[in-house]
């Protein structure tokens, strides 16, 4: 299945016209409501910001389209960095919107938030950014660097990886193909795919470690040193919607508990009948039933029916995505790795993006990405201002949904395949949560540090997975250029850890849900369909949960310890000698 993109548009010229008919209105825009947003009531300013929200959707629109393009077929770079260029002429002329309205007296901003409806909160933020903004004219010059400095680099970084071809017996794969590699049955294949991936990546050590340093540095330069925040990962917790008390009290108790990792693959490995686990061991199944592929559309059966179980709402927006064709589905030349769900916009729809390959792991993405098109399907109501989540929050939907269908698989599997699911699903726990933190630890030395070699890189790698790991696994040499594939890193900095912090408030919700909270599924899509018009505490009171308590991340961690036990308790019961 591929994706159907005339919703947005017919063609990439349709596309560029749409574009350049939506810079007549940001033009019109200036021209009658600049230096004007202080002789407004508050009425007035409401129709201004709707009309400032609808040309932002335009160019949102166009900018999917060309985007959606480039993601199937990366040689269509140029046409993306052409399109990008006339979204940001478009925006030098609405950048004065926010400047103008946090510059009013606070009495004004005041009376235009009582009366601004669904965008009161995207206003109050606009006030907590207000100490981080520049002038008019900074902010253009800012924006116009973008496009040679980290949006350019970016840009290198994805065309350099989806072009990487890796050598595997006899032939070329691309990234996705010779990682799904690693969860191969076969100790040797999964070998000799860290090997390929290792090989394959080697040479192009000094231009990632460049890119990165690079982005480092735009990073630092421009939010450090000229808006003039704290460090360099403060703006992605404004950004968030989180204090940094609260992003620290997350890490510290992660941190602190990464025994719960190193307890689990000390029974992976006496399950797996190995001396010693390897880097290239981690993702190795634990087979206790016969092996097969599972099509797409068996996989598509299985999320659908996860759904229904939970939610008609759920199941009736999967389907559409399934029925109108929002998903791109198999690997090709060309197109980019990984899997993403895009919001798009209010007026059309989200398309999501996968690179299956018949796994049960493809399985769980396929209902992690559709978890997030539900969750940006019913906040289109919000508008485009608001139906963007903080991070924090993002990921609400995508591992809710994984967890249904968790719960869907274990109904009709035998211990035997319990035993399979528990393990894959403590694994994905883990990957979300205790492997983000390593990647924030990661990150967290290497910006407090200059211009860093690949070795340097290298080095701050090994250190913070080991600290994970401890003794459960043995890292080899071939493990420690692994980090220069993250894309995180690159397009997002400090991104990594609101998947941990997500990851534990699904698993509060998820408890909540499985122990019969009183309205729970219509308190729950109450909570995804405000997007990210309410912040994240806000929204949480619904369920009568702080996320400022101290004891919040050690509920969530409370529900993993029980499904290890849970995982120890049914290897134990599966024949005590062949563990």
């Amino acid at each position: 299945m591929t994706w159907d993109l005339t919703p947005l548009f017919d063609s990439i010229n349709s596309a560029k016209e749409f574009l350049e008919e939506t810079k007549l209105k940001a033009l019109e825009f200036e021209k009658n409501y600049k230096n004007r947003l202080y002789t407004l009531n508050a009425e007035e300013f409401l129709e201004v910001i709707k009309l400032y929200e609808d040309i932002l959707e335009h160019i949102g629109r166009s900018l999917t389209y060309i985007y959606l393009q480039f993601a199937t077929d990366t040689s269509k770079g140029a046409l993306l960095a052409e399109f990008q260029e006339i979204a940001n002429s478009i925006e030098e002329h609405l950048i004065w919107f926010e400047l103008e309205f946090i510059s009013l007296p606070l009495d004004k901003q005041q009376k235009f938030i009582d009366n601004a409806g669904v965008y009161k909160y995207y206003l109050i933020h606009l006030q907590e950014e207000a100490p981080y903004k520049l002038s008019e004219k900074e902010e253009k010059i800012l924006m116009k660097k973008d496009l040679t400095s980290s949006n350019a680099f970016s840009r290198l970084f994805d065309e350099q990886i989806s072009n990487l071809k890796f050598f595997f017996d006899g032939e070329y794969l691309s990234e996705e193909e010779v990682l799904s590699k690693l969860y191969s049955n076969d100790r040797n294949v999964r070998k000799k795919a860290q090997i390929s991936l290792t090989l394959g990546l080697k040479p192009h050590q000094r231009l990632f470690a460049y890119i990165y340093n690079q982005i480092k540095k735009d990073y630092k330069i421009e939010n450090v040193e000229i808006r003039g925040f704290d460090s360099p990962e403060a703006p992605r917790h404004l950004s968030n919607k989180v204090t940094q008390k609260s992003v620290e009290s997350l890490i510290q108790t992660v941190n602190s508990n990464t025994h719960l990792v190193s307890e689990y693959y000390e029974i992976k490995k006496r399950l797996l009948n190995l001396d010693t686990l390897y880097d290239y061991d981690r993702y190795a199944p634990i087979k206790r039933a016969e092996n097969v592929d599972i099509p797409f559309e068996e996989a598509k059966e299985l999320v659908l029916n996860a759904f229904k179980n939970f939610s008609d709402t759920f199941y009736v927006i999967a389907k559409k995505a399934f029925d109108e064709k929002w998903i791109d589905v198999y690997p090709k030349d060309g197109k980019r790795g990984g899997a993403f769900s895009h919001s798009a916009t209010p007026s059309v729809h989200p398309y999501v993006l996968l690179n299956y390959t018949k796994q049960r792991r493809d399985v769980f993405t396929l209902a992690h990405e559709l978890g997030h098109a539900i969750h940006q399907y019913l906040a289109r109501d919000v508008g485009y201002l608001n139906q963007d989540t903080p991070l924090t929050t993002a990921e609400t939907a995508s591992i809710f949904a994984e967890m249904l269908l968790f719960e869907e698989l274990k109904k009709s599997l035998g211990k035997d395949e319990l035993i399979e699911i528990y393990a894959n699903k403590l694994e994905d726990i883990y990957a979300t949560l205790f492997r983000q933190i390593v990647f924030t630890n990661f990150e967290r030395r290497v910006h407090a540090k200059g211009e860093l070699t690949p070795n340097d890189y290298n080095k701050i790698w090994l250190e913070e997975n080991k600290k994970m790991f401890n003794s459960s696994v043995v890292l080899t040499s071939n493990y420690e250029i692994w980090w220069s594939y993250i894309p995180h890193f690159i397009h997002s900095p400090f991104y990594c850890y609101a998947y941990s912090y997500a990851q534990l408030l699904v698993l509060t919700l998820f408890r909540l849900y499985k122990n019969g909270y009183e309205h729970f599924e219509s308190k729950y899509l109450e909570f995804l369909a405000q997007g990210g018009s309410i912040p994240p505490k806000k929204q949480l009171e619904i369920f009568g949960l702080d996320i400022e308590k101290t004891d919040f991340w050690e509920e969530g961690l409370d529900l993993i310890k029980e499904m290890l036990n849970e995982f120890k308790g049914l290897c134990d019961d599966n024949n005590q000698s062949e563990i």
